[in-house]
């Protein structure tokens, strides 16, 4: 082992980092914002690639802007995915547990009727399709866009919530639905905004991960689990989501280049469990109490 093979997996790690927490983000703000637990947040990841699918083959729109039409894609389904069910269950999370994991069976089912079990793939720009040299890493241009995009959304996420009207409405929420009640703030439109807006990232997670690895209906189970873990360690909260991220990811970096990819992932999970079993509110536990 020599400085310069640790300091490539740290570069790794930071890119393995980003993939898992672009997965956490839109689960983060559902999670955060009403305490429901969405079961069906890797099917929204899926119906993101596949609507990506869709734009470029069917219609012909460049890859850079599916992103923004994918967001608006999956967030009108969160929409209505809100508006038609979670708006009943808030107050019996396991009801939602069970109702949202019925409604992933019934998107993946659904896709796989409309575009069947065989593969998609997405194009993206040749540019993407190069490497370029960190240190001895040779690093996808790609992997450098979703560092970057997730870059981006953390810092618009970070300025709704904490520079925005908005913002101060769903915190009010979060903290004392009554008491927010009381000052004229709709709870069910804060709730329908931020749902819709959680399952919107979640179609950007999409289309990004369509192209990092093979578009089916099933890919959406392979997100959930690291997005789950991320925004249960971190606590609920956005700066928990990106430091839990960051620091899973750079340990399984590490550990992978001590030992391999799979026990790396072993050992990560273990210590996840040892960590919620001496702190089970998260690394940064949620300021006040939801009601």
């Amino acid at each position: 082992m020599d400085l310069g093979s640790l300091l490539n997996a740290l570069i790794l790690g930071v890119s393995i980092a980003s993939i898992w927490l672009i997965a956490a983000l839109g689960l983060t703000i559902i999670y955060g914002t009403a305490g429901v637990i969405n079961m069906a947040h890797g099917e929204l990841i899926m119906l993101g690639a596949y609507s990506s699918y869709m734009l470029q083959f069917y219609l012909g729109v460049p890859y850079l802007l599916c992103l923004p039409v994918s967001f608006v894609i999956v967030a009108l389904v969160g929409l209505a995915l809100e508006r038609g069910l979670i708006r009943y269950l808030y107050k019996r999370p396991l009801d939602t547990l069970l109702a949202t994991y019925g409604v992933s069976l019934v998107l993946m089912q659904g896709v796989r009727l409309i575009f069947g079990s065989d593969p998609k793939y997405l194009a993206v720009p040749e540019i993407f399709q190069s490497n370029v040299m960190l240190g001895s890493v040779s690093l996808s241009v790609f992997r450098i866009v979703v560092l970057l995009v997730t870059a981006l959304l953390v810092l618009a996420l970070w300025l709704l919530f904490y520079k925005t009207r908005f913002g101060i409405q769903v915190r009010a929420v979060m903290q004392d639905k009554e008491m927010a009640a009381s000052f004229g703030i709709n709870s069910s439109r804060i709730y329908m905004m931020t749902f819709a807006l959680g399952a919107g990232l979640a179609g950007v997670a999409g289309a990004l991960f369509g192209v990092l690895a093979i578009v089916l209906p099933t890919m959406g189970a392979s997100y959930v689990v690291q997005a789950f873990l991320m925004v249960v360690v971190g606590g609920g909260s956005l700066a928990g989501s990106v430091v839990a991220s960051g620091v899973t990811g750079e340990l399984q970096s590490v550990f992978a280049f001590f030992t391999n990819d799979t026990l790396a992932r072993f050992i990560i999970f273990v210590l996840i469990v040892v960590f919620l079993r001496f702190r089970p509110q998260g690394l940064f536990a949620q300021a006040g109490a939801r009601r």
